[in-house]
């Protein structure tokens, strides 16, 4: 029933729109005589002005001759273009009334009458269905494609062939976004109408259709179900660059950003190429889009790439994860105000939901907090997404639901997770496998996580429902087809394997994930951060590993396996820098060669020019089995660590104690040359207290230096406790003499070396007290089995950087003159001259850095300088000279350490490595020194007074010249420097190889000590005056 209010009745609406069709008459569709009658009478614009036209036609069409009828036809065609592009006014009742409007004309012009007149008006009713507001979505879309089919039953490609393309390309759209039947189907549909279009759209006849065209095409084959995922993606990625061959930012700027908007999505999806690439690759896509979409006056389109930048960043591999996120989180509430739900709800809820995502993942804040707000956008999102009018995204809400759910803090825990199992079962009903096999095996996968979880019901079932998901997921997730998906669900399917006892499954299981990492490394081209982000993230899989292998008592495996989760950069790092040492020239030749055909497979497949992409894949992996053998057969470190060949190095009398921090224990793997690895293992209880023993420690070392330093002693007693280094010591044959620490992972930061051991005469004895031979560091097996091949019988070469920077000058108490004394040959760069240039010059033909020649040549690097830190990059960490820092990734990069034997940091922290890194992988000075060529480093775990390393460093250098061995000769200066009283200095002074000035301003400082602490002090006692120092290496 129509209104009864004065401005609501039928006769006045009546008369409006006779008096518009009079006005359209007259004018021959003017606008700009239609469009003033139309905004005097706004109110008019609404629904019932679309019932009046109905009602109108229909009576007036019952009183015309047919004549008479057409000219009705032309007023109501006009009507609808002209209302449905008017600004003013309600868009949704604009709509209505175009409908209204083009479906009344076609009552009148028939399609045998006038056949393209009747198909251009089914066009334009289609375009006016697919933008309608009102009524169901999907019944909107049905009407579309009705409309566009009957358009293209006059647009023959033979009568009309341009127009046959156009509609065939709209059609196209139309199933791209259609709900109802399989949406498989529908994209095909879209896919078939795309490729017919471009039949007449060619790039040389229609550029701009050919790129819109292609560029609509690159869009369902991104959203296509059948056919391989990445296969799909590349097609796509192909589409978008066809496009923008026409879509140039100079020729079309708006349309050039659209494509890099999409094209961003693609990247962030990608899954050829190497990841980390991909997702800068869909940033700078996004930061170009951006460039021209501006928030006005492109506001939907600026929301748009705020969500696709925000998808983007909440994968990104480099720069910092939280950081990352935080990005992710203000992209989308940008989005936000631009996607109101009154203006946009279908664009509000996908934001929601991508929010919830982001909440979810969040590292800043407090996480209960997040995951809250995680739950209210989830909800938020369902208030749009429903059931019955968005199938597929309601599923995935359900999806993320689920995810917040299985993560909830607040809430009983047992419910929590009894929501996320119903959730996901939720979304499974919509995400089947025939329908969505991707965001089936998805759901699968994480379906199974919280059946792992589960508190309710029988724990074996419940493992057991969880097994049968994964192994759901993985008919999907193929290595091929989905690698980083593969991984991930072959990790939950282990864990849930040990977690039922079924040990061998699990081992195999985690075989084929650590295979498929591996894999994945070999194809990053971008550097080493992509590769370290790589190793955090699957640490956690070796270590699992290394369990599973204890659990079968295969303890030559879990050290092998250890291994190869430390040393995947080293073994390439050998390779870059020995490679002319280690090969014949011949062998040197096919490697090249071998490379140079890796690298042109690799590029292939990754900038998606792979004609066929399995046989390529095929080659290439055989090519790297070829290039493996052949590298092995030389490579005293292979490809992959073997224990037998490690153990061959080793002497009766030598000991390695590697020490490996897994999921919830500690190992401690004993390596001798006459037995297998012997094996201690902590309780979970020591883990718990290992992590808090190593958080205080340096939480107290940053934030309390004064503190730290005089609870050192205390807390040095305490570690041997937690580590039972009694209890391991007990596990070495009586043989040994000679030990050699691999720490793992944080435990690099501590002087192992200098743990207190209890005696019976209750006076303090150290853990390098206990061996003749010496206590020394490495690495790695791996790294300490290549060291043992490099030869450096000489040491009579110095090179040496002496007090740098202006707070240092003559802070070295003439330790470097002393030192210079025992060599024959010395070069010396002090304070203003010891400068990044001169180590590595400028070649002038090639434009490159260069070694300084006497660099190359020494026998013994020493550098008395500052060192710094670089927390967000660590391969930037370095030493600081006079004109610059020196960093670890140009030690590696450019120094050839071919002679030297030792390398000796007199700086504060230059053994600490990156502290924050979670992968196993060692990065630190030292281990660029020993990369670089040297076979021996001596470092610092922590500041030190510049006058108590030059006194300890002095008589190391003394020590050294005596026994010519590096770790006892530094043991042996530490144990003076702990031990001697000051009248004992004092009689060094005068036999020590300081010049006379400096003897003179020591003897006076002796004397003051003397005076206050007495000649029988022992001023430098304390551990962090003397254990900080520790020899990386070979040792000898």
């Amino acid at each position: 029933m129509l209104g009864t209010t004065a401005s609501d009745k039928p006769q006045e609406y009546l008369q409006f729109l006779q008096q518009v069709l009079r006005a359209i008459s007259d004018s021959n569709g003017n606008p700009k005589v239609v469009y003033p009658l139309l905004q005097a009478n706004l109110d008019k614009l609404d629904d019932r002005l679309a019932q009046i036209v109905e009602v109108w036609t229909t009576q007036t069409l019952a009183e015309v001759e047919p004549e008479q009828a057409q000219y009705i036809a032309d007023d109501l065609f006009s009507l609808g273009r002209l209302i449905e592009k008017f600004p003013l006014g309600s868009k949704a009742s604009n709509l209505e009334t175009a409908i209204a409007a083009y479906k009344n004309f076609l009552q009148i012009q028939t399609r045998e009458a006038f056949p393209q007149y009747w198909a251009i008006t089914q066009d334009l009713l289609a375009a006016a269905y697919s933008n309608r507001i009102r009524g169901e979505r999907a019944d909107n879309l049905e009407q579309t494609i009705a409309c566009y089919k009957n358009a293209l039953q006059a647009y023959t490609r033979e009568a009309f062939p341009e127009q046959w393309a156009m509609t065939q390309g709209l059609l196209a759209s139309a199933y791209s976004d259609r709900i109802r039947g399989e949406k498989a189907d529908n994209l095909e549909d879209a896919i078939a109408c795309y490729r017919n279009a471009l039949q007449i759209r060619t790039r040389e006849a229609f550029p701009e259709q050919w790129a819109t065209t292609q560029h609509n095409l690159a869009l369902a084959y991104s959203d296509r179900i059948r056919g391989e995922r990445a296969d799909n993606l590349e097609d796509a990625i192909t589409c978008y660059r066809n496009a923008l061959q026409i879509r140039t930012r100079e020729a079309f700027p708006e349309d050039w950003a659209i494509t890099q908007n999409n094209l961003a999505v693609v990247y962030s999806e990608r899954i050829r190429g190497e990841r980390a690439d991909n997702l800068e690759d869909a940033i700078t896509c996004c930061q170009n889009a951006l460039q021209i979409i501006t928030r006005e006056p492109f506001s939907f389109e600026w929301a748009r790439a705020q969500n696709n930048l925000a998808a983007a960043y909440s994968n990104r591999i480099l720069g910092d994860k939280a950081d990352n996120l935080e990005e992710t989180i203000a992209c989308l509430h940008n989005a936000l105000q631009i996607c109101t739900r009154e203006a946009f709800p279908e664009q509000w809820a996908i934001t929601q939901n991508n929010l919830a995502l982001a909440y979810s993942d969040r590292i800043l804040g407090d996480k209960a907090d997040n995951l809250e707000n995680a739950l209210a956008c989830c909800q938020n999102t369902l208030q749009i997404y429903t059931r019955e009018a968005f199938p597929e995204q309601w599923a995935t809400t359900q999806n993320n639901l689920a995810v917040v759910y299985s993560d909830r803090i607040l809430g009983d825990k047992v419910d929590n997770l009894e929501d996320a199992i119903t959730c996901y079962h939720y979304a499974l009903e919509i995400r089947t496998r025939e329908a969505f096999p991707e965001q089936w095996a998805t759901t699968q996968n994480n379906l199974a996580v919280v059946y792992s979880d589960r508190i309710r019901g029988e724990r074996a079932d419940n493992l057991e429902d969880a097994i049968a998901c994964l192994h759901n997921a993985l008919q999907i997730y193929t290595c091929e087809a989905f690698p980083q998906n593969h991984i991930v669900t072959l990790f939950n399917l282990g864990i849930a394997y040990r977690d039922t006892q079924q040990w061998q499954s699990a081992y195999h299981t985690f075989s084929t994930a650590i295979d498929t990492v591996e894999s994945l490394r070999e194809e990053i081209l971008s550097g080493d951060e992509s590769k370290q982000k790589l190793a955090e993230e699957w640490n956690k899989l070796y270590r699992r590993m290394v369990d599973t292998c204890l659990q079968l008592n295969q303890t030559i495996e879990a050290l092998e396996y250890a291994e190869r989760s430390k040393n995947r950069n080293l073994v390439e790092q050998i390779l870059l820098q020995d490679s002319h040492t280690i090969f014949p020239p011949e062998v040197n030749t096919k490697l090249a060669l071998l490379r140079d055909e890796i690298a042109k497979d690799q590029q292939q497949i990754q900038q998606g020019k792979a004609k066929n992409y399995r046989e390529v894949a095929q080659r290439l992996q055989n090519l790297r089995l070829q290039r493996n053998q052949l590298q092995d057969q030389y490579l005293p470190v292979g490809s992959s660590f073997q224990f037998d060949s490690f153990q061959q190095t080793l002497d009766r009398e030598t000991a390695v104690v590697e020490w490996y921090i897994s999921s919830e224990t500690f190992l401690v793997l004993i390596i001798t040359k006459a037995a297998a690895p012997n094996v201690w293992q902590s309780t979970p209880e020591d883990y718990d207290k290992l992590i808090d023993w190593a958080n205080t420690y340096w939480q107290t070392y940053k934030q309390e230096p004064e503190t730290w330093s005089n609870q050192l002693a205390e807390a040095l007693e305490n570690l041997a406790q937690i580590l039972h280094i009694e209890e391991i010591l007990k596990l070495l044959p009586a043989s040994c003499n000679l030990l050699i620490l691999i720490p793992h992972r944080f435990l690099h930061l501590f002087p192992l070396h200098t743990l207190p051991i209890a005696n019976a005469h209750h006076s303090p004895t150290y853990l390098f007290d206990l061996f003749p031979g010496g206590v020394s560091y490495a690495p790695s097996c791996q790294l300490l089995q290549q060291l043992q091949t490099r030869q450096r019988p000489h040491f009579d070469r110095l090179f040496a950087i002496q007090t740098p920077t202006e707070d240092l000058y003559e802070k070295d108490l003439g330790a470097v003159g002393a030192i210079k004394q025992q060599f024959t040959q010395s070069e010396i760069l002090k304070e203003g001259k010891a400068t990044k240039s001169a180590l590595l010059p400028v070649d002038d033909n090639s434009q490159t850095l260069t070694q300084q020649e006497k660099l190359a040549t020494a026998h013994c690097l020493f550098f008395f300088c500052h060192d710094y830190f670089n927390p967000v990059s660590p391969l930037d960490s370095g030493l600081q000279l006079a004109d610059g820092n020196l960093t670890i990734a140009e030690i590696i990069a450019h120094f050839r350490l071919n002679n030297c034997r030792l390398v000796t940091l007199s700086a504060c922290e230059t053994g600490i490595p990156d502290f924050f890194n979670i992968s196993d992988e060692y990065l630190s000075l030292p281990y660029g020194f020993l990369l670089a060529g040297s076979t021996n480093v001596v470092s610092t775990l922590w500041k030190v007074q510049s006058s108590t390393a030059a006194l300890l460093m002095t008589k190391f250098y003394e020590e050294l010249e005596q026994q010519n061995h590096i770790t006892l000769a530094l043991q042996t200066a530490q144990s003076w420097l702990r031990d001697t009283t000051i009248e004992g200095f004092q009689a060094w002074l005068s036999q020590s190889k300081l010049s006379l000035a400096w003897q003179v301003t020591l003897k006076e400082d002796f004397e003051e000590w003397k005076q206050e602490k007495g000649a029988t002090a022992k001023p430098f006692n304390s551990p962090d005056y003397w254990s900080a120092f520790c020899v990386i290496g070979q040792g000898g």
